[in-house]
């Protein structure tokens, strides 16, 4: 803010850029702090989880996603199955 308003007080469109940017990151914030700091809302509560893992209803692993072609390739590693054993 101080740096647009020493050296770019007359570009608007800057200044609404960084006025934009600003509210979002202020939306942000107050969504995580209703989310109690969680980026995502849980879609269901960890008791229901642990109950669905612990019945076997659920199965609990590791969700691995490629950096570089994230959109088309991940896989799940289940938690005490052999890397061979992965779906």
């Amino acid at each position: 803010q101080n740096y647009l308003d020493n050296f770019w007080p007359d570009l608007k469109a800057a200044h609404e850029l960084f006025d934009s940017i600003l509210q979002a990151q202020h939306e942000r914030e107050s969504e995580s702090q209703e989310n109690n700091g969680k980026e995502y809302p849980e879609h269901l509560p960890v008791e229901i989880l642990e109950a669905g893992i612990k019945s076997g209803r659920y199965i609990q692993g590791t969700l691995n996603v490629n950096k570089h072609r994230a959109q088309l390739e991940a896989f799940v590693r289940l938690q005490g199955f052999s890397s061979k054993e992965t779906g």
